[in-house]
């Protein structure tokens, strides 16, 4: 039920259509089929009068980039593709159905290859049929009504003109014009026993307005985030919750837009005034039309709302906080670049391109490795690191779509220790909470990290730079409200890597261990009042006298064929949070509520590339000295070898058997160390090896830095508990009074 859509249609006068996020954008090669294992990370919420308005609502909102049930792809497919794939339930069959129909293939027939109910084949047909006529017929008043009605935007109906021979018409000026606009209609919270009076609402063209503001209230409008995905999840339902709450007590009305059924910033009761809309141009301009607030707080809603923030700035909309300026000064390269440079501040040398050859170009110039990725993205969407030039073309022709508008940013890749900061500005300080050291390198996604609050070995004369660069770079962009800002160590130098204008997926992590406000600070710091008249002051803060170290959670053994290794594009669902005394206790307690068993004694087997042996050997070393047995491959066994260490060599998939794999599925393994050789092919050994210790529940582990931290964690509880002691879990599961004070 987690991954199919739902219908809910109560005796009233609407409906409500439920539709689930899947991650396959983020998992190219994961299968796509649907069945009894749940795969989707989110969902969206619809409200229409019609199924075809709440369903063409939902795909909106699905943040896939569609306007319709016309999936361009879908084209390409032969005939006898199309029938398979109706066949085959997926996270794209809606889109299948819809291209069958557009071919002419009855309702009977699909009916056969899906078992669909044929109510729900009709609506799609119906949408289908309308955008032929579109393409077909003039427009003319009525036509745009009927369209409006059934839940096409204005862009979409603009789109269909155009393919079919008419000129592009600005749909939008024209219904406005007509004066076909949108009425807003209360959801019944009471369950139709009674009349409700709630402030919940959901956009129809229909006659009656029963949305009506109050013109005389101060308000702001909060756009929230959408479905939960990964890369955008419920920390920035946090955050927009703890934004109306600060709204709410500064005397101001909080209209909150959003449309994910999950999130507590859509229970009715939250904010003043609620819209479950889609987060697109068009939904969120009609609500300010009506609404008519003060301004609009893009800050809490991730990427989403900031993708918003320029159409509606051009459209004259108030942004609150953080201008449209300094955020486009953030997501443009080009003048990011300038600023960094006015400011004498360093970054990894690259540009923007938007070509194959200008990428060649670059990346020639400025050396591999280099770090891609497309710009205005979240959670490091089709972020990779290329090694060579064929790399970069396979990257550039199949990864990503290059155009002017988002051009594609190529970066020196500058391996070194990453660290973290989510500060509040108000104009003229900056307040900082403390600083986060990433436990694995840079190349790894931050979401993908675990990250230690506060910063555990940093150097005095860097964590100076930090502050310093974080200091200057919110009063340079006028930030009035949160920044996240990332940075790189490399060779003792500090580099910027980015510079994010709004809250980030660590804002309720650091809120929470240093129990300072950060979202009330930030908004109403976006209103004009300043940390100072809050009862704060810029500058460092006090680090706590413990560790917290926030742990990423994965879904894997739920996503067949995705690879478990990490790299700069995020792939965790969730997270957890260990807090200790000690930073290797509080990282075990991290790693254990993740859903990680370390062993006490065991198996470890380790495939090592060859450019990571040497950094590896010690660790695995120091794993053997604390009475783990090794197995190795033959390059690892025999480099373990020329140290000293034994390790029984084991054959690789490729060599016959018994093989890891083999040894995986005996269950005589408890946790692999396999690090990265070229390419994650599903053919490979290293895939294998890594997919079927997922299946099977054994830890892996693809980063040193995480196996030197665990190292110590475990020599840390050996020291404290001798053998005769209880084991490390019963050692965790003990009683620390001070964690309750925290």
């Amino acid at each position: 039920t987690g991954k199919t859509m739902a219908c809910f249609e109560p005796a009233l006068d609407y409906l409500v259509l439920k539709m689930p996020r899947w991650p396959f954008d983020k998992f190219a090669a994961g299968q796509r089929r649907l069945g009894t294992q749940m795969k989707a990370t989110g969902e969206v919420m619809a409200i229409d009068r019609r199924f075809e308005a709440a369903l063409l609502k939902a795909v909106r909102s699905l943040d896939l980039g569609l306007d319709s049930l016309n999936l361009a792809e879908m084209a390409d497919l032969r005939q006898d593709e199309l029938e398979r794939r109706m066949e085959q339930a997926d996270d794209q069959r809606l889109f299948v159905i819809a291209e069958a129909l557009a071919r002419g293939m009855s309702i009977d027939t699909i009916h056969q290859f899906t078992k669909i109910n044929r109510f729900f084949l009709h609506k799609i047909k119906n949408i289908v049929d309308f955008s032929r006529l579109l393409q077909q017929r003039r427009l003319d008043p009525q036509l745009l009504k009927e369209a409006k009605q059934l839940g096409f935007t204005d862009r979409y109906i603009a789109q269909l003109q155009e393919t079919g021979g008419e000129p592009g018409i600005p749909v939008r000026q024209l219904r406005q014009d007509l004066g076909i606009a949108p009425v807003y209609k209360m959801v019944d919270t009471c369950a139709a026993e009674f009349d409700a009076v709630s402030p919940y609402f959901y956009s129809s063209y229909e006659a009656e307005n029963e949305a009506w503001p109050d013109p005389s209230a101060s308000k702001v409008l909060v756009i929230g985030s959408g479905p939960i995905r990964i890369g955008q999840g419920i920390e920035f339902d946090y955050c927009s919750v703890h934004c109306a709450w600060a709204l709410q007590e500064s005397g101001t009305q909080a209209v909150i837009i959003n449309n994910n059924p999950e999130t507590v910033s859509t229970d009715f009761d939250t904010s003043d005034r609620l819209y479950f809309e889609p987060l697109a141009y068009e939904d969120v301009m009609n609500i300010i039309e009506l609404e008519q607030p003060e301004g609009v707080i893009v800050q809490f809603g991730g990427q989403n709302a900031i993708n918003l923030a320029a159409s509606l700035h051009q459209a004259g909309v108030k942004i609150l906080g953080t201008g449209q300026d300094s955020i486009d000064r953030c997501e443009d390269r080009q003048r990011f670049d300038c600023l960094l440079q006015e400011l004498g501040i360093p970054r990894a040398p690259g540009r923007s391109v938007t070509s194959l050859p200008e990428a060649a170009v670059t990346a020639a110039t400025i050396g591999y490795p280099v770090l891609v990725r497309p710009s205005y993205v979240l959670g490091g969407r089709a972020m990779e690191i290329v090694d060579n030039q064929e790399e970069l073309e396979r990257y550039m022709t199949a990864a990503v779509r290059v155009h002017t508008d988002q051009p594609v940013l190529v970066d020196k890749y500058l391996l070194g220790q990453e660290l973290e900061v989510d500060a509040v500005a108000d104009g003229e300080e900056v307040l900082i909470p403390g600083i986060m050291q990433h436990i694995e390198r840079a190349g790894i996604h931050s979401g993908d990290s675990m990250a230690v609050f506060p910063a555990y070995n940093l150097k005095a004369r860097i964590a100076a730079k930090v502050v310093d660069y974080t200091t200057r770079l919110a009063l340079a962009l006028q930030v009035k409200g949160i920044i996240n800002i990332q940075f790189v160590e490399h060779e003792e130098e500090l580099y910027v890597i980015e510079v994010n204008p709004r809250s980030s997926r660590t804002v309720p992590f650091v809120s929470k261990v240093t129990g300072l406000p950060l979202v009330k600070l930030a908004t109403l710091a976006g209103l004009g009042r300043t940390l100072r008249q809050q009862g704060y002051k810029g500058g460092l803060q006090t680090r706590p006298d413990f560790y917290a170290v926030k742990v990423p959670v994965f879904s894997f053994g739920k996503l067949e064929q995705v690879d478990v290794s990490l790299g700069p594009e995020m792939k965790s669902t969730g997270e957890v949070l260990g807090l200790d005394k000690s930073l290797h206790m509080a990282l075990y307690k991290g790693l254990q509520a993740a859903g990680m068993h370390i062993p006490d004694q065991g198996t470890i087997a380790a495939t090592i590339a060859d450019r990571d042996k040497q950094s590896a050997l010690p660790l695995l070393e120091g794993l053997a000295r604390l009475g783990y047995r090794l197995v190795a491959t033959e390059g690892t066994a025999r480099a373990l070898a020329e140290v000293g260490v034994r390790a029984e060599q084991i054959q690789k998939i490729t060599e016959g058997n018994p093989n890891i794999v083999d040894l995986l599925k005996a269950g005589q393994v408890d946790l692999i160390v396999n690090t990265l050789t070229q390419g994650r092919s599903p053919s490979r050994d290293g895939f294998q090896i890594r997919r079927t210790a997922v299946e099977l529940n054994v830890p892996v582990l693809t980063s040193l830095d995480t196996l030197q931290v665990l190292l110590e964690a475990i020599r840390e509880h050996r020291h404290r508990c001798p053998a005769s002691c209880v084991s490390l879990q019963e050692y965790l599961a003990g009683s620390f009074p001070w964690v309750d004070a925290v």
